[in-house]
This record gives structure tokens, C-alpha cells and sequence, in this order.
């Protein structure tokens, strides 16, 4: 299974690794939405660490899907915003320990978490669909101006460019950059001490802040998605 369970004292370590890029095929979605749904079950989880393997986070939605079909494009991209929005609103904290390389969806899903903390190195980390000749779906920019910066934000969204840990740092997709070798250690312990935190509070907190910013993405997202056209060379 390339998604990996486990509680550590109070911190629910949800670790992705398919061996390969790290993209999010159905498949892998179901299993990630699996993982919160034990974080869910688990009365002893009271924060969240989602991390990809040593070098990936996530290169994004699966290739082979995105160009199979137009239907199948829309179907993944979907699941995708579906998970984003369930991260948005996870009544714990979740802290994304992101490992190494965040593209296109594997950077929405840094968006959707609370606390981002990226490993230093030649990492790419950015929404670059325009890039790939795919433009981004509406429920990904309304997600992308909530957490970018507006200076940023005509220059990895609409433009399509990705950059480096630093970069994305100064651009919202992360909270803090640090050595490679520490990136797990520092947000399982972030975690750890935001486990401290009453889960109703945040919970309670998190809705009021981003619950019609869910609405915005999740409605009338069939409409959007089907004027969507899959990435093009």
C-alpha cells in the first residue's frame, strides 16, 4: 500500500510513497481519505502529519488518467478537490511535511494543509498546470488566492511557474524551510505540540474561516469541469 498509517503519542503520521513520482491517482486518493478517516475513528489522534517519500511530496494527479480522457481528467480532478476540501476542514491540526518536490495537485494539497514545513534542496514546488498547457480548474484558484500571497499569485497561478523551497516559502505554498534530514522531525513536532490544542476549538474555528471558502470550490465545480480540457504539450 503506497499510504502508510500510524499514531505516535497523540500525531497521526499519514506517509505517501508509491516508490515512484508520488501522483495521485483514484486509487491513491481513496487511500489517502482512507487514512483521515482512521484519523477520524481514533479518539487518541488530536493532530495530523502528511508526508510524501524522500525527495517527492507529489508530482500531482496521475498522468496516465489526466490523458486518458477528457472524462477521466474531470473524474480525478474532482476526487482531488474533494480530498483538499476535506483537508481544509479536518477538525484537527494537519501539518504537511513536504519532502521534496510539490507540483500541481501535490501543491494544492500543501495549500489545504494548516501548517506547511518543505525540506531545503533542489525541490520544485508550485501550481504549474499553465506550464503544462492545462488551465488550472476554478475550484484550485479560488483554493490558491485563500492561501497565496497577492504579489505571488498572478506569477505561479496564472503563469504557471514553479519555484524553489525559499520561493515557495515567500509565496505561501510553505510556513518554513528547513535541512532535509529535519523536515519530518520538525513537523511531527510541531505537531505534537499543536495536539495540545482543544479539537472543538479548532474545529470550530476552521469552519467559520473556511467554510464558504469550501463552498466556493466545491460548488458548481461539474459546470467548471466540464469546460476543462486535460494538459496539452
Amino acid at each position: 500500500m503506497p499510504v502508510k498509517f500510524e499514531l505516535q503519542e497523540q500525531v497521526a503520521v499519514i506517509t505517501f510513497d508509491d516508490g515512484k513520482a508520488n501522483v495521485y491517482g483514484h486509487d491513491a486518493l481513496e487511500a489517502l481519505t482512507g487514512a483521515l478517516d482512521r484519523v477520524a475513528a481514533t479518539p487518541d489522534a488530536r493532530a495530523v502529519v502528511l508526508a510524501g517519500r524522500e525527495g517527492r511530496f507529489s508530482a500531482g494527479f496521475d498522468l496516465a488518467a489526466m490523458t486518458a480522457s477528457d472524462e477521466s481528467m474531470r473524474a480525478l480532478v474532482k476526487a482531488g478537490a474533494r480530498f483538499v476540501a476535506r483537508l481544509l476542514l479536518e477538525p484537527r491540526p494537519v501539518v504537511a511535511a513536504c519532502t521534496g518536490h510539490a507540483l500541481a495537485a501535490g501543491a494544492l494539497v500543501l495549500l489545504g494543509a494548516d501548517h506547511r514545513i518543505g525540506a531545503d534542496g533542489p525541490w520544485r514546488i508550485g501550481l504549474n498546470e499553465v506550464s503544462i498547457g492545462m488551465a488550472l480548474p476554478a475550484w484550485a484558484v479560488e483554493l490558491a488566492r485563500y492561501r497565496l500571497a497577492p504579489a505571488a499569485f498572478e506569477w505561479n497561478v496564472i503563469l504557471g511557474q514553479a519555484g524553489n523551497p525559499a520561493q515557495a516559502r515567500q509565496a505561501g505554498f510553505l510556513d518554513r524551510v528547513v535541512e532535509p534530514d529535519q523536515v519530518l522531525t520538525e513537523a511531527f513536532g510541531t505537531a505534537a505540540k499543536l495536539a495540545a490544542l482543544k479539537t472543538a476549538a479548532v474545529s470550530g474555528t476552521k469552519t467559520r474561516a473556511r467554510q464558504a471558502l469550501v463552498e466556493r470550490m466545491l460548488d458548481g465545480i461539474d459546470d467548471d469541469l466540464g469546460l476543462l480540457s486535460g494538459p496539452k504539450a
